[in-house]
């Protein structure tokens, strides 16, 4: 009598389970009604992926086909929309443990497998059972009283483990008292979505007006493809906790497939939190080891303002040295902002911005590359593009003195100094020069009158002509 009790609920424990690994039904991308993909810039996107499924009523194992091979399986959630409340998971399993030849190999290690071999001569197959004990750096089996290693011919496995999938998968134990057709939501963030913004400008003949184009720039290597997807991308630095993610793909080697530019896509921006949303106006397909793009703004006119700028040390302010050096160079700095008025307007994500202007034949020639930070509205954007050929500056200590003290805390210090700016183009130029002063300073004798930008920075402008010089002589007083 107890026997047949301990048989009774062993039965009915162990049915539901059994129920599951017999009756496992399947979704696939054939079930997918849409999908949406919130991407971040931290390698960081929000799936979204809605399904039609059929699903029996009571206990059932749900096998959730392709999805990311890099998601994060503690934030998945699988939801009913047609049936709410009625869907219910019992327990969840990430395989992203791919089938592969090796990987087939290493689950068999400890079991028996069939070794065939064809007779060189007649062609006749002989087959003979085979225990493999190990699948490391090779392989190692027991056949009969003997141990091989190498491939001694076919190995023919007797199934594919349930647990090594030819496709990342979710399995999900479910408990189903809706009905039997169910469109179902499953959320879930993952790695391997990337996106960056890449913007490019063409400066006028006179260097006072631009025209920029940004582009959005996706790469996708999260091991699934996402077919007519509703993209939006979020600007901005979300706080993440760092830990590792799974890496189901790392032992497969790909190669990125050709970029897919889309040129009539338009992107709307709007607020989120503190950050910037942007939406793709149409839905776009990202496969899977690709990279494409699409458009984010145009602008065209935009008022530009080019600078040379000489910038000095602090150190030179406080002892001899001399000669500070011959043909240093000059930064060459473009500027403009983003306003309505300059066609703009709309806050720009973190990027670089590549500089084109063209030739005297109206050929286009790359000029000079920055990056720039997340950008809001009314904000002025600054690049450097590099330094200036034609202008150069020779740059000298004149005179030093010390004025007074006797320690680190009292002194005062007199230095003079004289910048001899040069010109070989064949139009004028003006020339910023910045030196940051340390200490309470003043300056007591110039030739060009300055300003103090900041409480550490004296600023000329100085007018060079074409093909001709110009100096800049001051003398500082800086107290400690």
């Amino acid at each position: 009598m107890y026997r047949t009790i301990q048989f009774v609920l062993l039965s009915i424990f162990l049915s539901p389970i059994m129920a599951l690994a017999s009756d496992e039904i399947t979704s696939s991308l054939q079930d997918q009604k849409s999908v949406a993909v919130t991407i971040y810039n931290e390698s960081l996107a929000l799936v979204k992926d809605v399904r039609t499924i059929r699903v029996n009523n009571g206990p059932v194992a749900l096998a959730y086909r392709d999805v990311s091979a890099r998601m994060r399986p503690e934030t998945a959630l699988l939801r009913s929309l047609s049936n709410p409340g009625k869907l219910s998971v019992i327990e969840q399993n990430f395989d992203f443990d791919l089938l592969t030849p090796q990987k087939l190999l290493e689950k068999y290690v400890g079991k028996n497998v069939n070794v065939v071999r064809t007779h060189p001569t007649t062609g006749a197959d002989t087959v003979e059972s085979a225990q493999v004990l190990a699948a490391n750096n090779g392989i190692v089996l027991k056949i009969g009283d003997r141990i091989e290693t190498g491939m001694p011919g076919r190995i023919v496995f007797p199934d594919v483990p349930v647990n090594l999938r030819d496709r990342p998968t979710l399995v999900m134990s479910l408990n189903n008292t809706g009905s039997l057709q169910q469109e179902v939501e499953l959320s879930y963030l993952t790695g391997g979505l990337n996106w960056k913004a890449d913007y490019v400008a063409e400066l006028n003949a006179n260097d006072d007006r631009l025209d920029l184009s940004g582009w959005v720039t996706l790469t996708n290597t999260s091991g699934t493809s996402y077919r007519n997807a509703r993209l939006q991308l979020v600007a901005g630095d979300v706080n993440l906790v760092r830990q590792n993610m799974p890496m189901a793909m790392a032992a497969i080697r790909r190669e990125m497939k050709p970029s897919d530019k889309q040129d009539s896509a338009k992107m709307a921006e709007e607020s989120l939190l503190e950050y910037h949303l942007y939406t793709l106006d149409r839905p776009t397909t990202i496969a899977e080891n690709q990279t494409k793009q699409v458009s984010l703004l145009t602008a065209t006119g935009i008022s530009t303002r080019k600078e040379l700028l000489l910038q000095g040390s602090n150190y030179y302010y406080q002892s001899s040295y001399g000669d500070l050096g011959q043909k240093m160079k000059l930064g060459v700095f473009v500027e403009f902002d983003n306003k309505d008025s300059e066609h703009l307007g709309m806050p720009l994500p973190k990027g670089v911005i590549r500089v084109y202007k063209k030739d005297s034949s109206g050929n286009a020639q790359f000029v000079g590359e920055d990056s720039i930070d997340h950008t809001p509205k009314n904000e002025k954007v600054r690049l450097k593009l590099g330094d200036a050929f034609d202008v150069t500056a020779d740059k000298k200590q004149t005179d030093f003195k010390k004025l007074a003290g006797d320690s680190r805390y009292n002194y005062v210090f007199e230095s003079a100094f004289e910048v001899i700016l040069k010109n070989a183009k064949k139009e004028a130029v003006t020339v910023t020069v910045q030196e940051p002063i340390p200490g309470d300073w003043k300056i007591v004798r110039e030739s060009h009158p300055h300003e103090k930008a900041t409480s550490n920075t004296a600023v000329w402008h100085i007018s060079v002509p074409a093909e001709g010089r110009a100096t800049l002589s001051y003398r500082a007083q800086v107290k400690y």
